[in-house]
C-alpha cells in the first residue's frame, strides 16, 4: 500500500533499477506518515560511508506530537539495505549520469519502507517524447472509446 509517490522522479529520470530499502525514524514520524503527513517530491538519496540516507523528505509532525520532544521534519535520516545491494549502488553511481531517488514510500508488513530508484537523468527532448507518448496514448483511448469530440 503506497502511501506518497515521487511522480516527478519518473518525469525527470529514466529508473533503471528499483530497491527496498528501510527507514530509520521516530515514534512521531511514524505517527506523521500513517497520517499521510508527509512529501518526496524534493527528496533525494546520498551516500557518506558506505551508507545510504534520505535528505530533503519533509515529514510535517502531527500537533499532538509529544510536547518532550522537538520534532525536525527535515531531518537526514538512514536508509537501511543489505551490504551488498549497498556496494552494487555505490559502483552503478559512481558511473557518469547515475543517481539514486526515492520513488515512493510505502508499507510492507507493518513497517515504513522507501522503494528508491537508481536512475539516469532525462535530456529535454526525452521529456517532450514522453509528453507526446502519454498524450497519444489518452487519444488512442478515446477514439477507441468512440469519443471523438473530446
Amino acid at each position: 500500500m503506497s502511501i506518497v509517490e515521487n511522480k516527478k522522479a519518473f518525469f525527470d529520470y529514466f529508473i533503471e533499477e528499483r530497491f527496498e530499502a528501510g527507514l530509520v525514524l521516530e515514534g512521531w514520524e511514524v505517527k506523521s506518515i500513517r497520517a499521510g503527513r508527509v512529501h518526496v517530491k524534493e527528496a533525494y538519496v546520498v551516500i557518506r560511508q558506505a551508507e545510504l540516507y534520505l535528505i530533503g523528505c519533509h515529514i510535517t509532525p502531527l500537533l499532538a506530537a509529544s510536547t518532550h520532544i522537538v520534532p525536525d521534519s527535515t531531518r537526514t535520516r538512514k536508509l537501511l539495505l543489505n551490504a551488498v545491494e549497498i556496494r552494487k549502488l555505490i559502483g552503478k553511481v559512481e558511473q557518469k549520469g547515475y543517481t539514486l531517488v526515492p520513488l515512493n514510500l510505502h508499507f510492507a508488513k507493518g513497517k515504513v519502507k522507501c522503494e528508491i530508484g537508481l536512475a539516469r537523468g532525462k535530456k529535454q527532448h526525452d521529456k517532450r517524447a514522453a509528453t507526446k507518448e502519454r498524450e497519444w496514448e489518452v487519444q488512442k483511448g478515446r477514439i477507441a472509446r468512440g469519443d471523438l469530440n473530446a
